[in-house]
Formats: structure tokens, C-alpha cells, sequence
């Protein structure tokens, strides 16, 4: 993976902008997946970095990965500890009825034979609240802006397509499929470490949103692209895990 993708890199954390398609955990099939890159994200250090979290396979953005045991473990313990901020920008095949709120809705897994495994609502489930907000609409489909509260399994695409009748574009479960693929981005990730800056990373618009109508998002200025950012210092700190 090359280093544009990065978004954020010090001796503890590094963000890198992960593509749609491309899996966190090796398919059974044995494709591609972000393992086979981990070597080229090592900048400097022995070990591979070590994703903290996951993203879907087809939902691309702020990834988080640590570069050594001990940072792994206080990174971890941010999300667990529901400390960390996530910002998703999705395009959504239709238009909310309200402009914004949030979304309360348990969530369970269920599976079956014929059409493998989905999440539903289920009021035995684990508590999921997502915060939402249209930022723009364009021929019948919708910018929207989710913040998540909870870290459920598939939260935003089935709170967009229950909670708000909308389905992701391009959601092959929840909704269906769409030449430009998934409209899942997440934009935005932070995570707090006490007594050292926050690890941040910022995710441009990738080039299918563009595509669908949706290139820039209203009332924000352009994030620069990780290709016209300067290039993050490789040298590392020392791995004191």
C-alpha cells in the first residue's frame, strides 16, 4: 500500500485511508486483503502494524492500526471504553423525512442457509444509537452524515436502511447493488491518549462520490487528497513494546 494512503503516523498509531474492497481479515478464498500489505506499512519498524478495529470490506476511510503491543492495547481499550469520535458520510437511495436525529435501535445477528448472515433489529440485542444529519440531496438520493455512539457490527447500514428507510447505496444486504459500489466512508477518526496528542485522521471524499453527484461536502471546504499532503515522517519513535 503506498504511503498516500497514510493519514496519520507516529510511534504508537498509524491511520491509513483504506480502499473499498479491500478486506481488514483474510477472505476464506484467500484474495487480497490488508494483510498483504502490511509490510509496506511498516515504516521503519519490525513488527506489521496491527489493526485496532475493522471496517467492511467495501466500506473505505479511516482505518486504525498500532505499531507496537502496548500502544495496541490502550488503543483497544479507547474504543471499548467508547472514547473514540467517528465521523461516516454515506449516500443513502432516497431522501429522510426529518433533515436530522438519532437513531435508537438494538441490534442482533441472524443467518440461515440460503442467504448466509445479517444484522436486524432485535429488541433482545446489543444497544445501537447513531446520530445523523442530510447534508445535501440530488435525484431522489441523499448526502448523510452518521455518528456513531456504539461500534455495532453493520450499525449505520442497517440503522440507514430501518431507522430511515434509505438504504447505503450499493448495500449488497441491506439494499442492492450498484455500479459504483458501497457509499460507506468513514471520514473521520479520533482517539484520545492521555497526556500525548490525539491520534486523527482525515478521509477526502473518495472519487465515486464524486461520480454519484456527491464530489464535495456542502459548506466544507476541500479536504486535501493524501497525495497533496506532505508526506509523513517514517523515522520511527522507539518501540517500547
Amino acid at each position: 500500500m503506498h504511503g498516500e494512503r497514510v493519514l496519520f503516523l507516529d510511534g504508537e498509531a498509524l491511520i491509513i485511508d483504506k480502499p473499498a474492497g479491500l478486506p481488514v481479515d483474510p477472505p476464506r478464498d484467500g484474495s487480497l486483503s490488508l494483510e498483504n500489505h502490511l509490510e509496506s506499512l511498516k515504516f521503519g519498524f519490525q513488527r506489521w502494524p496491527m489493526p485496532v478495529h475493522r471496517l467492511d470490506r467495501d466500506t473505505s476511510g479511516c482505518l486504525l492500526l498500532s505499531r507496537n503491543p502496548k500502544a495496541h492495547a490502550r488503543l483497544q481499550q479507547a474504543f471499548e471504553q467508547g472514547l473514540v469520535s467517528k465521523r461516516y458520510l454515506a449516500v443513502l437511495d432516497g431522501v429522510p423525512a426529518e433533515e436530522t436525529g438519532t437513531i435508537d435501535m438494538p441490534l442482533g445477528k441472524i443467518s440461515s442457509a440460503e442467504e448466509g448472515w445479517r444484522m436486524v433489529e432485535d429488541a433482545k440485542g446489543k444497544a445501537a444509537r447513531t446520530g445523523w444529519r442530510v447534508l445535501a440531496t440530488r435525484d431522489r438520493r441523499s448526502l448523510v452524515e452518521f455518528i456513531p455512539q456504539t461500534g455495532r457490527t453493520h450499525q449505520i447500514r442497517v440503522h440507514a436502511a430501518l431507522g430511515l428507510g434509505a438504504a447505503v447505496v450499493g448495500d449488497p444486504v441491506y439494499g442492492q447493488k450498484d455500479r459504483l459500489g458501497m457509499m460507506l466512508h468513514a471520514q473521520r477518526l479520533v482517539v484520545p491518549r492521555p497526556g500525548k496528542a490525539d491520534v486523527v485522521g482525515i478521509a477526502p471524499l473518495p472519487e465515486r462520490f464524486a461520480t454519484a453527484g456527491f464530489g464535495e461536502e456542502p459548506g466544507v471546504e476541500a479536504t486535501p487528497s493524501p497525495q497533496d499532503a506532505p508526506a509523513p515522517d517514517p523515522r520511527p519513535e522507539p518501540d517500547n513494546g
